[in-house]
């Protein structure tokens, strides 16, 4: 059995009128994270945990944040890239371990919801995800509300 770990973290900043996605989940709130898809920190990091594992380098590689066709895209489209991907090198994932950085809002009653859409998007069971959420006291720039940062690790199997 061969395995192969990777790691990956996303940020981006939050702003009015944008809608927050994490992990592929609509959370009501008055901003949302702004990049050229639809930023989604948790789904950006963990495709970025699974290139780094195939040894692909980034997320920006594969997918430039300069190309039209991935402006405003819902990031679910990189997850089933990646996991097509992880596929034809012949790796499954055995867990991902998930953590959220936030100030606002509250996100633990999506947690579960976040799991299960993760798993669907995978196709695997929502016991591989681990997803855990934690703010940073009015720290920092995720702490003032002016961003939300989401790191993930992956480990393949083969």
């Amino acid at each position: 059995m061969e395995i192969k770990i990777g790691h990956d973290s996303d940020t981006h900043p939050l702003k009015k009128g944008k809608v927050l996605y994490l992990c592929g989940i609509k959370i009501p709130y008055d901003k949302g994270l702004e990049g050229h898809s639809d930023a989604d920190v948790v789904l950006h990091s963990v495709a970025g945990s699974i290139i780094g594992a195939l040894g692909l380098g980034d997320l920006g590689t594969l997918f430039k944040d300069d190309n039209p066709d991935y402006k405003d895209i819902r990031s679910d489209y990189f997850i089933y890239k990646v996991n097509d991907l992880m596929k034809l090198y012949g790796y499954k994932i055995n867990n991902i371990d998930i953590t959220i950085y936030i100030e606002k809002p509250k996100i633990n009653e999506y947690i579960i919801n976040m799991k299960d859409h993760l798993a669907n998007l995978l196709n695997i069971s929502n016991d591989k995800i681990n997803i855990k959420a934690t703010h940073l006291e009015g720290l920092g720039f995720i702490g003032r509300g002016e961003g939300v940062t989401a790191d993930s690790v992956v480990l393949l199997i083969k």
